[in-house]
């Protein structure tokens, strides 16, 4: 083969191979150098902190209701003199004779009287004394009830929390159902069509801010009183919300 041939070989030779890859030896102070800094590494990993895990859902336990139905109860309890809570009398249950023209069903909030009636088939409503949201936190108008829920879990909206975070800030992930959620023994959920609005009508574990200006949009019941109405409201129902003093 001639020089010219043996250049070309080589040279085609070389484009169809790599050479050697470099693996020079490790000396015993290398190695064990690698070994301690693995051994540093797990350690570390051993001593970090684990990951907080996702906060789970707030629930509310069916197998309690019934227990804490009977809590919120007072002892031989008539709802037109039952009155553990100090309320003033005029915010008792009692049938009253509703305006002509009412639909059967619908609820009408008095916010100036502080008045929930629940109109009744024969022409009464039955009246229940609320408290409204404060200052322009409340808002009047028409809804519809499109959900109720038996002692329901909470979370305040974000709204709430940006307004008010000392306070709301520690329920961001929600709240279990029971005697002291917000929301109290049951919930009644106001909708502008397919919307949910965030407002509700519910019990409350503060039932001597029946009469006044306390919550942060909703219509506050005691929860006994709303225990009762519950099962008489139907999904479906319209809610008016009146106008409240300026």
């Amino acid at each position: 083969m001639s020089a010219t041939s043996r250049r070309k070989f080589m040279g085609g030779a070389a484009a169809l191979f790599s050479g050697p890859i470099a693996t020079p030896l490790l000396g015993q102070e290398a190695l064990e150098e690698i070994a301690e800094q693995r051994a540093a590494e797990a350690a570390l990993a051993a001593a970090a902190p684990p990951a907080d895990p996702a906060p789970r859902p707030p629930r509310s336990n069916p197998a309690n209701w019934d227990g804490w139905d009977a809590r919120v109860t007072p002892a031989n309890y008539d709802p037109a003199t039952s009155n553990p809570w100090g309320l003033h009398p005029r915010f008792l249950p009692v049938r009253v004779q509703a305006n002509s023209g009412l639909k059967p069903g619908d609820i009408h909030v008095d916010a100036v009287a502080r008045y929930l009636y629940h109109i009744q088939p024969d022409g009464t409503a039955m009246r229940y004394g609320v408290a409204i949201a404060r200052g322009s936190l409340y808002e009047p108008g028409v809804y519809t009830i499109r959900r109720k829920s038996k002692w329901p879990t909470w979370r305040p909206t974000d709204a709430m929390i940006e307004r008010e975070p000392e306070q709301f800030e520690r329920f961001k992930d929600g709240m279990d159902g029971g005697p002291s959620n917000p929301l109290g023994s049951r919930a009644l959920y106001l909708y502008v069509g397919n919307r949910d609005t965030y407002l509700r009508i519910h019990g409350t574990p503060s039932p001597r801010s029946i009469g006044g200006r306390a919550s942060s949009g909703c219509v506050r019941m005691v929860m006994r009183h709303i225990i009762d109405l519950y099962d008489n409201v139907q999904t479906g129902s319209t809610a008016h919300l009146y106008p409240a003093e300026t």
